[in-house]
C-alpha cells in the first residue's frame, strides 16, 4: 500500500484564542492582546483569532494576514464542520437596537459614515430593530461575564433582512446597561472580568449560529466623565463615543464561512488547516481547543495569561505544550515555522533512550 504524501508546503497557520469575559490578564481588556497578535502574525504564514483579541473600541491595526473570525464559527471550524474562504472585502450592515438614545445612535451612524469616507470601507446601510433588545448582564459562579437579550427575535429579523439586501457581514450595535457596579469599576482600574464581554459573544453567537455569516458587536455607552484611576489596558474605550471603528474595520476582510462541504476549495482553510492553538493554561477547556488536539493540532499553553478559569490541559489529559509567556511562544512558533524542532533549542536537546526490547527467541 502506497504510504500518504504529507503536504508540508502549505502556510504554516496558527490560531490565537483568549477566551471573552473570563478576565484573561492579556487580552482581557480593550484591545490589549493586539500586541500578541501583532507579533504572533510575523511569525506565522496565517493567523486566525476572534474579535475580542482584535478589538480596540476606537483603536484597531491592520494584519494583511489574520483572519478575524467570530467564536462561534472558530468552534464550528475546530469540529470540522465549517470551513473558511478569505475575501478581498465585506459588504458590511449596521444593526442598531431599538433602544440607541437619538443622539447616541447618530454617533454609530457617523463613525459608520467615517470608515466609509476614510478607510474605503463598504458599510452599505443602516437598520434599526423593530424592538428594543433589552440587554442584561451576568456573571457566572465560575467568575466569567455573559449576559441575555430579551428580544432575540428582533435581532434575527434585522440580520435576514440586512442578508436579503446584499449584507456579507454585519455589526451589531446594542444598547448596553451604564450603571456603575463593582466589577466595571474593577475593570476600568485594570483587574477583574470585562463586565459587558459575555453578552456581546451571545449576540454575535446568535446571529452567527442562525445565518453563517460573519458579524461582531459594538455596546452603545454613553460617555462618562475621564477617570484618574483608569488603567493604560482599559483606556482604548475612553478616547470616543462609540466602540464601532474596530469592529468595521475587522468585518471589512473576514472571511466568510461555508457550511456546504460541495463547496468548498482547495485554498479554503479547514480545521486540518491549523497547524498550532495558542491558549491560556488555564482556559483549555473550550470546544476549540479540544476539537483541534483531538484532530493532532500542536496546543500551547500560556502560563503567565491568567485568567478566572481554571482548567489546565493536565485537568483533561491533554497533549500540550506549556510556555511561560506569549515571547516564548512566539520563539517557539518561529522555530516550528522554519521546520525545526522547538526543543533544540534548548539547553540539552539529548534524546532519552528507550528500553531495550527482547527478542522473542531469547
Amino acid at each position: 500500500m502506497q504510504s500518504a504524501i504529507v503536504d508540508r508546503t502549505r502556510p504554516f497557520t496558527a490560531v490565537l484564542l483568549i477566551p471573552t469575559g473570563i478576565g484573561a490578564t492579556i487580552g482581557g481588556y480593550a484591545g490589549d492582546g493586539l500586541p500578541v497578535a501583532r507579533a504572533m502574525a510575523s511569525a506565522v504564514d496565517c493567523l486566525i483569532t476572534h474579535p475580542n483579541v482584535l478589538n480596540g473600541a476606537m483603536l484597531y491595526w491592520p494584519l494583511p494576514n489574520t483572519l478575524y473570525v467570530e467564536g462561534y464559527a472558530l468552534d464550528r471550524l475546530a469540529a470540522g464542520d465549517w470551513g473558511l474562504r478569505p475575501v478581498r472585502q465585506n459588504r458590511i450592515a449596521l444593526i442598531l437596537d431599538r433602544a440607541i438614545e437619538p443622539e447616541l445612535q447618530r454617533r454609530q451612524l457617523q463613525a459608520a459614515d467615517a470608515a466609509r469616507a476614510t478607510l474605503g470601507i463598504d458599510v452599505m446601510a443602516a437598520i434599526v430593530t423593530d424592538r428594543p433588545l433589552g440587554v442584561a448582564l451576568k456573571i457566572s459562579a465560575s467568575g466569567a461575564s455573559w449576559g441575555t437579550i430579551a428580544q432575540p427575535a428582533s435581532l434575527l429579523r434585522a440580520a435576514e433582512r440586512a442578508i436579503e439586501a446584499g449584507a456579507e457581514a454585519i455589526a451589531v450595535v446594542a444598547r448596553f446597561p451604564d450603571e456603575d457596579t463593582p466589577l466595571t469599576t474593577a475593570y476600568r482600574q485594570g483587574r477583574g472580568v470585562d463586565p459587558i464581554a459575555g453578552a456581546e459573544a451571545v449576540i454575535s453567537h446568535l446571529v452567527v449560529r442562525e445565518f453563517a455569516v460573519p458579524c461582531a458587536h459594538a455596546p452603545a455607552l454613553v460617555s462618562g466623565p475621564p477617570a484618574a484611576d483608569l488603567a493604560p489596558r482599559s483606556a482604548a474605550e475612553e478616547l470616543g463615543h462609540t466602540f464601532l471603528p474596530c469592529v468595521l474595520a475587522g468585518l471589512w476582510r473576514s472571511p466568510q464561512f461555508l457550511r456546504d462541504w460541495a463547496q468548498w476549495q482547495p485554498l479554503d482553510i479547514t480545521r486540518n488547516s491549523i497547524d498550532v492553538v495558542i491558549t491560556p493554561t488555564s482556559a483549555c477547556g473550550g470546544a476549540a481547543v479540544l476539537h483541534w488536539a483531538a484532530a493532532g493540532a500542536d496546543i500551547l499553553a500560556v502560563d503567565d495569561n491568567a485568567t478566572a478559569m481554571q482548567v489546565p490541559p493536565e485537568a483533561l489529559n491533554l497533549r500540550a505544550t506549556r510556555v511561560r509567556s506569549y515571547l516564548e511562544a512566539i520563539g517557539w512558533l518561529t522555530a516550528r515555522r522554519a521546520g525545526l524542532w522547538p526543543d533544540a533549542l534548548r539547553s540539552d536537546p539529548i534524546m532519552p533512550l528507550l528500553p531495550t526490547v527482547d527478542s522473542p527467541g531469547d
